[in-house]
């Protein structure tokens, strides 16, 4: 088979009743198109409901329905108001001509039909047909695109509610399902909160809690994202910040740590705001390290992304003892800082829940 055999040929509808005119259109046309012809509108109605042409043309007057009739039917059909339809007829007068085009007709050629002229005129009109075809297609194309990138920005702002940015990104390219089943990983956990938040909240009002809460959380919220922590949860004026998960990172220990310390010197630069305001809270930091369940909890609608083991519980203990303004991390922490920060022993740390006493390390800014 030939390219030129392989290629299907356009088809095209003549509708008229005076069978010389089809003759000879027919004749004309066959070569090129497949060609199918009707003398009456009805019948040609129906014929174009079971097999829609590539293009029409149409007499205007005839037996029964007319043209102009026929050409109205099919613009109302959303079936078929997209196959161009040209006229043929005997009149010449421009009012006839523009109420062919006025309800939808692409041309008008008068009779007697010259053949070179229509062929021409169906070259134009199935070339103008098949290229906004595809630019129906185009634009279908790109609003599925555009339904699609809509979409992916929904699940990166839900997966934002839980990851940094560059995390969440990462899981929307991938299969984040399997970030979201139980699993067990080494993590490190950070616990933060504020000292003398209970007593704020009893000597000031609603606006004056909210808005420093809301100071707060954005101040450590853009540093939390600066070193792609995972945030579990929030707890009033608290959080927990997770390391190592759901991508494995390099010296998790040593970034969480790092992070503590520039949440510490930001919280210093707070404070200074908020004591001319009055307020008197400070902020405390707990570290630990080790292994953890780790997946979404929660039930029928509502999930969180949430890690559960001893090492959570350690790190709000640990966040528990520090004072305002201390960070408090475990043995394993300090074990994996490598020397690269001033860790300085606390011997006999008894913590609720533990048995026996915590070996654990104040970290210094310095």
């Amino acid at each position: 088979m030939t390219l030129a055999q392989g290629i299907a040929k356009q088809t095209i509808f003549v509708v008229d009743d005076t069978p010389a005119d089809i003759d000879a259109i027919e004749a004309a046309l066959s070569g090129t198109y497949l060609v199918t012809t009707a003398v009456d509108g009805e019948t040609a109605l129906k014929a174009i409901e079971k097999k829609k042409p590539d293009l029409i043309l149409l007499g205007t007057m005839m037996h029964g329905l007319d043209g102009y009739e026929v050409c109205r039917r099919l613009k109302a059909n959303v079936d078929t108001r997209d196959i161009p339809v040209v006229f043929l007829t005997a009149k010449s007068a421009a009012d006839d001509e523009a109420r062919g085009l006025e309800i939808g007709a692409v041309d008008y050629i008068t009779k007697p039909v010259s053949i070179p002229i229509l062929l021409a005129r169906i070259r134009t009109h199935l070339a103008l047909h098949t290229a906004v075809c595809q630019l129906e297609e185009l634009n279908q194309s790109l609003e599925l695109h555009v339904a699609e990138g809509v979409a992916r920005i929904e699940r990166l702002d839900q997966l934002r509610r839980f990851f940094s940015p560059a995390v969440a990104d990462i899981l929307l390219t991938g299969q984040a399902d399997v970030y979201l089943k139980p699993r067990r990983r080494e993590i490190v956990v950070v616990f933060l909160d504020l000292r003398g938040f209970t007593a704020f909240t009893e000597s000031y009002g609603p606006d004056d809690v909210m808005r420093a809460l809301n100071e707060f959380y954005s101040a450590m919220g853009e540093i939390i994202i600066a070193y792609d922590g995972t945030v579990e949860r929030f707890t009033g004026d608290g959080m927990m910040i997770f390391f190592n998960d759901p991508i494995e990172i390099p010296d998790p220990a040593l970034r969480a740590v790092n992070m503590a310390v520039d949440m510490q010197v930001r919280m210093a630069e707070i404070d200074r705001d908020w004591q001319q305001r009055g307020h008197d809270l400070r902020m405390g930091i707990g570290i630990a390290q080790g292994e953890a369940t780790i997946g979404a909890i929660g039930f029928e609608g509502r999930h969180d992304y949430g890690a559960i083991g001893s090492v959570v519980n350690l790190a709000a203990r640990l966040c528990g003892q520090a004072k305002g303004g201390q960070v408090l991390c475990s043995g394993a922490v300090e074990a994996n800082l490598h020397g690269k920060l001033k860790a300085t022993p606390i011997h006999g740390l008894v913590l609720k829940g533990f048995a026996q006493p915590v070996k654990a390390f104040e970290i210094s800014k310095d």
